[in-house]
This record gives structure tokens, C-alpha cells and sequence, in this order.
């Protein structure tokens, strides 16, 4: 399923009439993929802000162009202001539906493990997932449960169930999540003691005491 986007073209590239598009609420954005020609357009920031939450970031978006064709895209890359916190750039790619294609898909893990409940520390190693798949069978975020996984238990990608319209690409013995015991207080100071020098026999020590 995809969600629509109204786009407008840029004509003019300088600096000046980006800084206005800015100013009006857009946001420069260039639309390419294979074999397409590159287009310069803007986007509404708060429509598009939208689209990604609510959508994710690998949804569909059917963009609409102003005076010309709409196409599939998806938002490739994008750029952030790091001091005011803005998006002020997006790259969206121009998908072909019928053709699968590589993206990262996000990893989440879902209920508490029952090693957590008895003491043990929950681990995720692995935040996203490689996957292969045609545009539309792409998966917003791909959800793990966690609930039977006791204090010493591991989950990796063959763990995964193997009824799905994508492939992962990732292998198949990478760690998801393992539960882990908790390191205690108790635990530190006996490591301690283990790893303390052994006295010397005979040391200047020793040899006052005697």
C-alpha cells in the first residue's frame, strides 16, 4: 500500500531560491532512480514528517508531481539540520514495483523474556535487519517475541520464521537477543579477589613478620 505526496519542480537551483522554498514550509528534495532522469522538486516538511511516522521509512510514497507524471519512490536519504533540528533535504528513489530490491528493516523486540522476570538482563545485539523484496511486500518493522527466552537462551536470524514474502540477507548465525545473568555487587568483589596478585612468599613482608 502506498500513501500520496504532492511534489512542485524547482526550476531555479540557486541558493537564494532554496533558502525560500525553506522559508514556505518545503523542503528541497531530488527524485532519480535507474535509468530516470533526475528531478529537482520541493515537498511540504510537515506532510512529509508525517508520511515517515506514519508510514515508516520504507513505505511506498506515490509522488505527485506538479505538471508531470506521478511515480513510486521511497525516501533513500535525507539530511538534517544538527543545530535547529530540521530535515532540510530528501533524496527519493524511484522504485520499479516489480523488481525486489535491498533495504535495512528495522528490528523490534516484543514482551518481556522470562529470564528477565528471574534476574537476567535482556541483550539486543542487532538493531536492523538486511532484507531482499519487492516494493510492496517490504515490512515496516519486523517484530520478535522475547517472552520464552530464559537466562542463557539465544535467538538468531534462523530463528526467525521462515514463512515470509522477503529474504534476509544477513547470516543466518547472527545474535537478535540472548538474556544474559546480571552482574552483581557480589559478583565484582569476587572477581576482584580472583584477579588480586598472589603475595609473594618470602616478600620484606613476610620476613618482618617472622
Amino acid at each position: 500500500m502506498s500513501t500520496k505526496l504532492t511534489a512542485t519542480k524547482r526550476e531555479n537551483l540557486k541558493k537564494s531560491a532554496t533558502k525560500e522554498i525553506r522559508l514556505d514550509g518545503k523542503i528541497p528534495a531530488v527524485v532519480y532512480g535507474k535509468d530516470k532522469e533526475t528531478k529537482s522538486v520541493a515537498v511540504d516538511n510537515v506532510e512529509l514528517l508525517k508520511t515517515v511516522r506514519d508510514e515508516g521509512r520504507n513505505a511506498i510514497i506515490t509522488l505527485d508531481v506538479e505538471n508531470d507524471s506521478t511515480v513510486d519512490v521511497m525516501l533513500h536519504e535525507y539530511q538534517i539540520d544538527p543545530i535547529k533540528d530540521q530535515l532540510i533535504h530528501a533524496d527519493f528513489y524511484v522504485v520499479n514495483m516489480s523488481e525486489e530490491m535491498d533495504v535495512a528493516v528495522t528490528l523490534h523486540l516484543e514482551g518481556e523474556a522470562q529470564g528477565s522476570k528471574a534476574g537476567g538482563v535482556l541483550q539486543q545485539p542487532l538493531y536492523e535487519i538486511q532484507v531482499r523484496a519487492k516494493p510492496g511486500n517490504i515490512p515496516e518493522v519486523i517484530t520478535v517475541d522475547v517472552t520464552k527466552l530464559d537466562i542463557g537462551d539465544t535467538l538468531t536470524i534462523a530463528d526467525l520464521p521462515t514463512e515470509r514474502s522477503y529474504e534476509i540477507l544477513d547470516e543466518q548465525d547472527i545474535t537478535i537477543a540472548t538474556v544474559v545473568p546480571s552482574t552483581t555487587e557480589e559478583d565484582l568483589e569476587t572477581d576482584n579477589d580472583e584477579n588480586a596478585e598472589p603475595e609473594l612468599v618470602g616478600s620484606k613482608d613476610n620476613k618482618e613478620e617472622k
